[in-house]
């Protein structure tokens, strides 16, 4: 049953619309819980929990998950009508529409991620480049779709930011991105950086804004969303077993002060200091603001 999830997660044609990510999460949801061998409890952080696989995934231990924020399958399937709701209200009353159960929206996409990195993590250990790379692409898809079912122009792609001097061009740089919202008449709205941790990543986003900033001469809003910047402690052992942190925080503070705020950072697991530090809790948000509020201003 595994090899058929391993092949299922593999492949990017099952995931191509919100459907397919909630059948995945489902269905691989239900493996885990009738194929676990055990729940383990990090000794450090007691919120966050691994599953270890039993013998049908040779007792592999998947990466940390937030257990106060993912669903069982019971609790997504329960869960997914008032998401689509939701979203359907988002579509329909943009920034008036009411949306009592915003947690519902943080939730179910971090579940939906989350199962995919189960699956991933059951990958054996060489194959472990190509699974980080799938579970980053399924990461950006899902954020993709999101913003189009609300019928944004929304994309991704490279764009071609021309460099002038003394009026006349000279070439043409080109610059990926993982998020580009445009108005109905093409020019560019918002530019966003979707990535599952900020590691290692966190200085380049803050640079292609004051380079594309530079280079344009425009103020293009620039946001990052993150799903969540946790990662497992190196152990041995399952009882020893710890998460570290991703998220720098100084270099956060550091290129905010020093070099450009981003418009918007977004996270559906926050880190305890993203709340309880006044400068950090200033700056970023839980992910249902962007869906809820902070889209609307940006496109208007």
């Amino acid at each position: 049953m595994i090899i058929d999830a391993l092949n299922r997660v593999s492949n990017k044609d099952n995931f191509l619309n919100l459907t397919d990510y909630f059948s995945f999460a489902t269905y691989f949801l239900d493996y885990v819980e009738n194929h676990k061998q055990a729940t383990i409890v990090s000794q450090n952080e007691n919120v966050y929990n691994f599953f270890q696989y039993d013998q049908t995934a040779d007792f592999q231990i998947t990466r940390p998950f937030n257990s106060r924020i993912l669903y069982s399958s019971e609790e997504l399937q329960e869960n997914s009508p008032i998401f689509l709701q939701a979203l359907n209200d988002l579509r329909k009353y943009r920034e008036g529409a009411d949306i009592q159960n915003r947690e519902v929206i943080n939730r179910t996409v971090y579940t939906l991620q989350q199962a995919i990195g189960f699956a991933l993590d059951a990958l054996p250990a060489g194959k472990s480049n190509n699974a980080r790379k799938l579970n980053g692409d399924y990461f950006e898809s899902l954020i993709l779709l999101l913003l189009q079912s609300l019928e944004l122009n929304v994309d991704h792609g490279t764009l071609k930011v021309p460099v002038t001097f003394d009026g006349e061009e000279l070439f043409k740089m080109k610059y990926q991105q993982d998020l580009i919202v445009r108005d109905s008449e093409g020019e560019i709205n918002l530019i966003g950086s979707v990535k599952t941790t900020s590691k290692d990543r966190i200085t380049k986003i803050f640079t292609d804004k004051f380079l594309y900033s530079k280079l344009t001469e425009t103020a293009v809003p620039h946001i990052a969303i993150f799903l969540h910047d946790v990662q497992r402690a190196n152990s041995k052992s399952p009882q020893k077993y710890k998460v570290n942190s991703t998220f720098l925080t100084n270099h956060f503070k550091g290129l905010t002060v020093k070099l450009n705020p981003l418009d918007g950072v977004y996270y559906f697991d926050p880190r305890p200091n993203m709340q309880s530090d006044v400068f950090l809790s200033e700056r970023i948000q839980t992910f249902d603001h962007l869906l809820c509020e902070d889209i609307w201003e940006f496109i208007n």
